[in-house]
């Protein structure tokens, strides 16, 4: 059970027409989490939404069964006002309890054990101003006239303010959707369309069919004037994509993908998709990305709209990856849900890393590979601080969940299915997700479900004569091959390995030292900012994998204790763990170590893959901040860069780099943050001048090109700035017809907005409706501006929400925060508007996080930690305690330390390393 929440006011008001009595009657419950003996089967909901008062009408009859005699029927309930509520044939008496979100009908005689009952509400509420619940989204039309629609997003715990309900993922029900609109509009829910009834003139009744068993968080219905293309998918599934009208040109790209990926998915599940149909909408006004509303997926125009002709690789990246993630969430999340929101990865982890796995072979061309495992570094940015929390980790409040919707979940959560992908190879881990998914369609599963499908399973592949023990265990043969997974007479317990990766915060650094043919191996928690051993208990289960200079098969090694060692069968120049990268956990060399590896990359950088190349990068940064390497060194590696032409590892060092000198850029350190910036233009030089200005090139040839392009004309490299210059003059002449090369877009847009012509130019481009695929682009140059006015301009247009839509107020004001000139302005806006900003995007959301993190993740200066602890310490309590906010502060306290150690070695190094 999940104990009382204290400090609640336990008498609740009894609300609605004269149903009063007693209104200060106890509320009959105390507890945040609902009773387990009421338990709804089926709601019949009725929702009649007006989309010019934008207010809307429900009533929602919930057959429900009984498990243990009770007198109250409590639910969820938030901003609803209950007009009537019945109990079967008899008026029930109302109490509600604001704090908690619920109500509970108060029944005349008690309801009794294994009877069923059917509860009805009747209530009317406000469409909300948010991007939660039943809200409202609008655009405008080229006409410029303003159109106004409805759309929903319930998760996580926002169908409580469409409807009552029993809103946790484990009281599963079917839906029957009956939706009032005018005849000019369409209604869409996640079932299919059975009827329609004329009510009047100018109203007509949809009746879409009953949904299969379902959590609340998954219902969805939009009532709007959207078109839609349509096609069969190849197991007879009917797959629409939903735009406005005017953008339904630009569907056909992610209809294609869809039908593609659905197919995947049921040959790969071996579960056939359970509904006869899967709409893909493009709601104006999204916060996320997407959701996977079960028959219904919603996204954010960007996510879903391609234009063949205008749109970057990168769209076209994001785009299939996002469709991937959310049908792959119709099998895990939808007809396998976790039962509580503290394993929320078993949801996102998942469907993060299913994205990998489908696109790889639907999309081939795309070469996900390249970017999946960057995301590891990113959630190991987070997962190093001491605020971090387990992927699987206990929540209560809505706050607290949805503070759940962040890179451990989701990013950590596929990182560590992949590294055990990786280790009990392809068709066992395959087979194992098969079994997990078949044995608990339609229920709800924790942690240990998963691993214990995982660990019986012995499939028989190729020559690895697999044989089941009688303790259900499996074992390979020992002779099977050289990098046999596990050893004979060796039990492979996959629940007791995930559980280190699972149950606790962090991750693994694994210090090696090479004595001989002996491999000595050391783990511990790795840990930013301390020099404290305060998490001397952690031990991880490491599937550890390595090459040498003599072998380039991978070897493989389970390193379950504090310290092991290896026995190569020769001595070796050189070792290098973590090979490919697969694994979640970071390595350092003792000794001269580092010094082969750094030596190997200079003399023949090629003969270790992109992705160890991109780790050793990675591992030697992360080296410095806890003092274990030199900076010097660090920097002594980044010189082969000067060579390096694949995507991974120059975006890894760029990575790297450039954030040392937007540290310095807040603290006015011209002349080394010059330098430094210098070395690394000079670093990518011969690169950049390689470049095309067109779209030629493979997708990963495309990404590096905008990336590149950007990065040296913002760094002010002249012969990228005069290019670009050149560009946009002509695109100016042209008045935005002429058609620039999708992929060098951004570079030039961004050197056009340094002038106050160009940049009024570009937004008046902006504000046209044949620019939408370009918003973001444009947003993003709008921001290079040094001209502080005009990014004030942004920042308040953001909040307004007519010209800068309000969904994408979060990155222009970290791009405002990025900004040498902005970075004042950001931090101002964010204390001035906290209170706005959490209403928009609630509290605990990964928006909030992504605006408090993004403003001060480059401050290193004793005044500005000052500054920010006392601005968060003054906020009411809930907010003061957002994991957000204990990161931030971290982030500049381990900055700050950072700075101290290692300035004045960068600056020796720049003058003795002129390139």
């Amino acid at each position: 059970m999940v104990p009382v929440v204290l400090g609640l006011a336990v008498v609740a008001s009894s609300i609605g027409g004269g149903l009063g009595g007693d209104s200060s009657a106890p509320f009959p419950w105390d507890k945040v989490r609902l009773p387990e003996h009421v338990v709804p089967l089926h709601y019949q909901l009725l929702v009649h939404p007006n989309l010019t008062t934008q207010t809307f009408t429900g009533t929602a009859a919930i057959e429900l069964t009984v498990t243990r005699q009770t007198s109250a029927v409590i639910l969820h309930s938030k901003r609803l006002h209950v007009a009537r509520a019945a109990i079967g044939a008899q008026e029930a008496r109302v109490l509600e309890q604001q704090a908690l979100e619920q109500v509970a009908l108060l029944a005349a005689e008690p309801l009794r054990a294994g009877h069923n009952y059917t509860v009805t509400i009747q209530y009317t509420a406000n469409l909300s101003d948010s991007f939660h619940g039943f809200y409202k989204s609008t655009y405008r039309t080229q006409a410029g006239e303003l159109r106004v629609l409805a759309a929903t997003h319930f998760e996580p715990t926002f169908a409580r303010t469409a409807f009552p309900c029993f809103d946790e993922p484990a009281f599963k029900a079917r839906f029957s959707v009956k939706i009032r609109r005018e005849p000019k509009h369409l209604a869409l829910s996640n079932m299919p369309l059975m009827k329609t009834v004329n009510i009047n003139s100018w109203l007509v009744e949809d009746h879409f069919d009953t949904s299969v068993k379902m959590s609340t968080y998954l219902v969805a219905f939009i009532v709007s004037d959207f078109k839609s293309i349509s096609k069969i998918s190849s197991h007879g599934v009917n797959i629409s994509v939903y735009t406005v009208p005017e953008k339904i040109h630009q569907a056909d790209y992610a209809l294609d993908a869809a039908v593609k990926l659905l197919d995947f998915y049921e040959d790969y599940f071996s579960i056939s998709y359970p509904l006869p149909k899967q709409d893909l909408a493009a709601i104006p006004d999204f916060q996320s990305g997407a959701m996977e509303n079960w028959g219904l997926t919603t996204y954010r125009e960007s996510a879903l709209l391609y234009d063949p002709d205008k749109s970057s690789a990168s769209s076209r990246l994001w785009i299939t990856m996002v469709i991937a993630h959310e049908l792959a969430h119709q099998w895990f999340g939808n007809l396998v849900t976790m039962e509580w929101w503290n394993d929320l990865w078993l949801n996102e982890g998942f469907a993060k890393f299913m994205e990998f796995v489908s696109v790889n072979i639907t999309h081939p061309e795309l070469k996900v590979e390249d970017y999946f495992l960057s995301n590891c570094f990113d959630a190991m940015e987070v997962d190093a601080l001491n605020s971090s929390h387990p992927v699987s980790t206990p929540v209560e409040d809505p706050a607290q969940i949805l503070e759940m919707f962040d890179d451990v979940s989701y990013v950590k959560g596929s990182c560590i299915l992949n590294m055990l992908k990786d280790y009990l190879t392809d068709d066992v881990f395959k087979a194992g997700l098969v079994q997990y998914l078949q044995k608990y369609s339609y229920q709800n599963t924790k942690n240990e479900d998963l691993w214990n499908s995982m660990t019986n399973i012995c499939p028989t592949v190729g020559t690895d004569k697999s044989e089941q023990q009688g303790d259900g265990f499996c074992r390979r043969n020992q002779q099977s091959s050289s990098n046999a997974h596990w050893t004979k007479g060796e039990t492979l317990d996959v629940k007791a390995m995930m559980n280190t990766w699972t149950l606790q915060k962090g991750f693994p650094l694994v210090t090696v030292t090479v004595r001989g043919k002996n491999v000595h191996l050391q783990q511990e928690h790795y840990m930013k900012g301390t020099d404290s051993h305060s998490s001397t208990g952690y031990l991880w289960h490491i599937p550890l994998t390595y090459i040498t200079s003599k072998a380039d098969t991978v070897q493989r090694f389970l390193m379950t204790t504090k310290t092991d060692v290896i026995i190569l069968p020769e001595e070796v120049e050189w070792i290098k763990f973590n090979a490919y990268m697969n694994g979640y956990y970071i390595v350092h060399y003792e000794d001269d170590g580092w010094d082969h590896l750094i030596n190997l990359l200079k003399e023949n950088h090629t003969a270790i893959s992109n992705n160890d190349r991109a780790s050793l990068i990675n591992n030697i940064f992360q080296l410095v901040r806890i003092k274990k390497i030199p900076i010097s060194k660090a920097l002594d590696l980044t010189l082969y860069l000067k060579r390096e032409t694949q995507i991974m590892p120059v975006l890894q060092g760029m990575n790297e780099l450039v954030p040392i000198y937007k540290l310095m850029e807040k603290r006015d350190m011209d002349d080394t943050e010059k330098q430094l910036k210098e070395y690394i233009v000079n670093l990518f030089k011969d690169l950049i001048d390689k470049q095309l200005w067109s779209d030629d090139g493979s997708v990963s040839e495309r990404m590096l090109r905008q990336s590149l392009l950007l990065f040296a004309c913002v760094r002010r490299y002249q012969p990228c700035v005069d290019k670009a210059e050149e560009y946009f003059l002509k695109w100016q002449k042209s008045n935005g017809t002429l058609s620039l090369p999708a992929d060098v877009k951004t570079a030039v847009y961004a050197v056009g907005a340094q002038t106050s012509e160009g940049w009024d130019f570009l937004l008046s481009k902006y504000r046209q409706h044949s620019f939408s695929i370009d918003k973001s682009r444009i947003e993003l140059a709008l921001s290079f501006t040094r001209n502080k006015d005009k990014l004030q301009w942004l920042l308040d247009q953001g909040l307004r929400g007519d010209i800068i839509k309000t969904q994408d107020l979060p990155h222009i004001i970290v791009y405002v925060a990025k900004n040498p000139s902005g970075y004042h302005l950001a931090w101002t806006f964010l204390k001035e508007n906290w209170e706005k900003l959490v209403e928009k995007f609630e509290l605990g959301s990964s928006s909030i996080a992504t605006i408090v993190t993004g403003v001060t993740n480059q401050y290193s200066t004793r005044l500005q930690l000052a500054q920010v602890k006392e601005f968060f310490s003054s906020l009411e309590e809930k907010s003061a305690q957002l994991r957000c906010i204990q990161q931030a502060i971290e982030t500049i306290e381990d900055n700050i330390q950072w700075m101290d150690k290692n300035f004045e070695d960068i600056k020796t190094w720049l003058q003795k390393n002129h390139l």
